[in-house]
């Protein structure tokens, strides 16, 4: 009877070795896809493992899991449903990211009042790799930079008869905006991306596992010293980077406008308040905070692969840059309207 097994082929399937996905190809090109279905729902011809793959083997071949002809879609609905999903991912992006930041302030907290669990040779060393290290290039950039805005502003005032004005521009924008925003976006590209990686790589190696059997806390271990070390070293950057632009500015008017190093600086002096300076670098902790903690937050999220490393990798860098631009933006409009 048609979609039956008769008694030869159980005793012959009672006998089969190992069975793995090129078997189970071969198996349903012999026995046809009715005495698959037939096979498949007889419990005593094969195990259970060996019933699902080719049940997964069958469902493939025969298309039962393609979509059905002439069902295109609604194009206004599939827009919709694409919106919604990438809402989604975003709050449960913006919900892990907020839940990661509690558990590492809780951490902080906590380690704070012991000393001796203070990783005071991996705070110096992530020092150094996140700090030292980005000096040179932090300081040729923003001087690039520097020299560049007062090439502007110069090319611009001298048309008015206003090119001493080319010295406020420059120390406006590098004390307030450009010094801490360059910063941190070449450090978001360099470190947030390093963090990511390294965390990622000890997830897919399974040595993140590894430190919880041995009773470690991964976040103390981990987290706090990358953390406490952007915290140090992105005001310092920042720091260097307004000098570095101020001086590359400084360069321009002496070169092109006769504003001689003296005259620049002793107008820095008389014209601009130090509350720009404090504004600028009030920004820095924050965003080395939010820079240090997506970071991590990435590697954590590694699946295990080289591709998934990857990934989020770039995701971090883009995460970083995309959260320190806007952060940046609100504190702008914050201090203006506060008349700061």
């Amino acid at each position: 009877m048609r979609g039956r097994l008769d008694a030869a082929t159980r005793v012959e399937l009672a006998e089969l070795g190992t069975l793995d996905t090129a078997g189970a190809r071969l198996l349903h090109g012999l026995l046809g896809g009715e005495r698959v279905a037939a096979l498949l729902a007889d419990e005593g011809a094969l195990s259970r493992e060996r019933r699902a793959l080719l049940k997964a083997v069958a469902d493939a071949i025969e298309g039962r899991e393609e979509r059905p002809i002439g069902d295109e879609g609604y194009a206004l609905g599939d827009v919709l449903a694409h919106i919604g999903h990438t809402m989604l991912v975003f709050w449960r992006h913006v919900t892990s990211l907020t839940g990661f930041i509690g558990l590492i302030l809780e951490t902080a907290l906590r380690v704070s009042v012991q000393p001796r669990r203070w990783r005071m040779t991996a705070l110096v060393a992530n020092l150094e790799r996140t700090g030292l290290d980005a000096v040179p290039i932090i300081a040729l950039l923003t001087f690039l930079v520097g020299a560049v805005v007062a090439f502007l502003g110069a090319t611009v005032l001298q048309n008015f008869g206003a090119s001493i004005f080319t010295v406020d521009l420059v120390a406006y924008s590098f004390l307030r905006e450009f010094g801490v925003l360059l910063t941190a976006i070449i450090v978001a590209g360099r470190t947030a991306s390093s963090f990511t990686a390294q965390i990622g790589s000890m997830r897919a190696n399974e040595e993140i596992d590894a430190i919880r059997v041995l009773g470690l806390d991964p976040i103390e271990l981990l987290v706090l010293p990358r953390v406490y070390a952007l915290l140090i070293a992105l005001p310092i950057l920042t720091f260097v980077a307004m000098i570095a632009g101020i001086v590359g500015g400084m360069l321009v008017s002496a070169t092109t406008l006769d504003i001689s190093p003296v005259l620049f600086l002793s107008r820095i002096q008389d014209n601009v308040g130090l509350i720009h300076f404090w504004v600028g670098m009030a920004k820095a902790p924050i965003f080395a905070f939010l820079i240090a903690v997506i970071g991590c937050l990435e590697g954590f999220r590694v699946q295990g692969s080289a591709q998934s490393v990857g990934e989020h990798t770039t995701s971090a860098v883009v995460q970083s840059i995309f959260v320190v631009i806007v952060v940046d933006a609100i504190a702008a409009l914050f201090c203006m309207e506060m008349g700061w």
